[in-house]
């Protein structure tokens, strides 16, 4: 039950959606952009609508291949539409606790996925399946409570905020997760794990400063009808909080630092 509570809650609409397309593998998966070898073959798991992906099978060159799975049907349509001609590159809808490859990847790789499922270790534990002996599982993944606005935002985001994470959580979301996976990584016994902290920090100094600030006024637009639909927010509560979310990241606003880490490991056995 708790498991289809949180699939139907990670499931994006409407202007989050925008923020897939804005990323991409040098700016939104460092790590791996720094691991990637030319004839690798890497699984990008939660790949929505494939903007990273594609820069994984260009950096892996004329030899590599790379598989993006998505449970969103629409994501990936997407994603063939706008990537699908890409050499080496393939899309998939799928689901990470279902995954039907078995030691094939050089790299199993997922970013900013785990955070929304209920059973991450069973998905972790798919994820090493997928991977070669000596394959490697790359995640990278947020910690929700330790977000940092400078200054501090309007009072009504900060309690939709606050309400937004216990919405998660009820759903038995991890919003702590990255500093979790190492954990998670040694009770399946991965092996060898690096920690490379990934934090996205946005200044206003910053030319994509409104992208990536603006997040938190989508998650408002669009999570607000979610939460409001199961009981946690008024509807005039999550439309004030992206009104005035707006107006004080036009004026006000001076960063945003997103607590990440990716974590990565081999598998050995």
């Amino acid at each position: 039950m708790e498991g289809n509570i949180a699939r139907n809650r990670a499931e994006l609409a409407g202007k989050l959606t925008n923020v897939l397309d804005s990323r991409s593998l040098t700016y939104s998966h460092k790590r791996l952009a720094s691991i990637l070898k030319e004839g690798m073959k890497v699984l990008d798991l939660g790949c929505g609508t494939g903007a990273i992906t594609r820069g994984i099978a260009e950096s892996l060159g004329p030899k590599g291949w790379v598989v993006g799975i998505d449970s969103n049907p629409n994501l990936i349509e997407k994603a063939r539409q706008n990537h699908g001609k890409t050499p080496g590159l393939t899309f998939e809808t799928g689901d990470i606790f279902n995954l039907t490859y078995e030691g094939e990847f050089d790299i199993v790789t997922c970013a900013r996925v785990l955070i929304w499922l209920s059973d991450p270790l069973k998905a972790l534990q798919m994820m090493k399946s997928a991977a070669k002996i000596g394959g490697r599982i790359l995640v990278v993944d947020y910690n929700h409570e330790k977000i940092s606005w400078e200054p501090a935002p309007p009072s009504s985001m900060t309690s939709f905020y606050s309400t937004y994470l216990k919405w998660r959580s009820d759903a038995g979301m991890n919003n702590a997760i990255a500093d979790d996976l190492t954990n998670m990584f040694r009770e399946i016994g991965i092996q060898d794990i690096i920690i490379t902290p990934q934090h996205e920090v946005s200044n206003r100094t910053d030319s994509n400063f409104n992208t990536n600030i603006r997040i938190w006024a989508d998650t408002a637009s669009s999570r607000g009808i979610q939460m409001e639909r199961d009981g946690y927010i008024t509807e005039i509560e999550y439309i004030t909080a992206e009104k005035e979310y707006r107006e004080w990241m036009t004026k006000e606003a001076q960063s945003l630092t997103m607590y990440m880490l990716a974590v990565e490991g081999v598998r050995t056995l």
